[in-house]
């Protein structure tokens, strides 16, 4: 009876080792990268200010290429029917500049938060452009 016990004490501490070991020498999972995005915005938030109503108000987001290869805009989105956008239609190569602009239409008084967004080839997800201000 004596050498049972013993045996069971033996069984459980190896098994304990070797999920030890199991757990100690478990790939880890893949460590986050963060990936700079070779689009530099000059600013991707930017404050009008006060504009005139009925005035519409371009704004422009200018950003530089500080990748290897060519940026290309394939999409430019705003989020709703008061803003029309314009972009660079052209490869923006590397060390060049490209620019997004947004021509708000300020139909109504008040504070105001706007976004565009922006889909390029140089990047997975698209990048959101805000301006805001206030319409007197």
């Amino acid at each position: 009876m004596k050498t049972l016990k013993i045996s069971l004490i033996a069984l459980a501490f190896s098994l304990g080792a070797v999920s030890f070991a199991e757990a100690q020498t478990a790939p880890n999972a893949p460590a986050k990268v963060n990936v700079v995005s070779p689009a530099k915005w000059k600013a991707d938030v930017i404050e009008v200010g006060e504009i005139p109503q009925n005035k519409p108000k371009t704004i422009e987001f200018e950003f530089t290429n500080t990748g290897k290869s060519d940026i290309v805009i394939t999409n430019v989105k705003p989020t709703c029917g008061c803003t029309v956008a314009d972009y660079t239609k052209t490869p923006i190569k590397p060390g060049e500049k490209g620019k997004v602009n947004a021509t708000f239409n300020a139909a109504v008084k008040g504070a105001f938060s706007k976004t565009i967004t922006v889909t390029t080839n140089a990047e997975d997800q698209p990048k959101s452009l805000n301006f805001k201000g206030t319409v007197i």
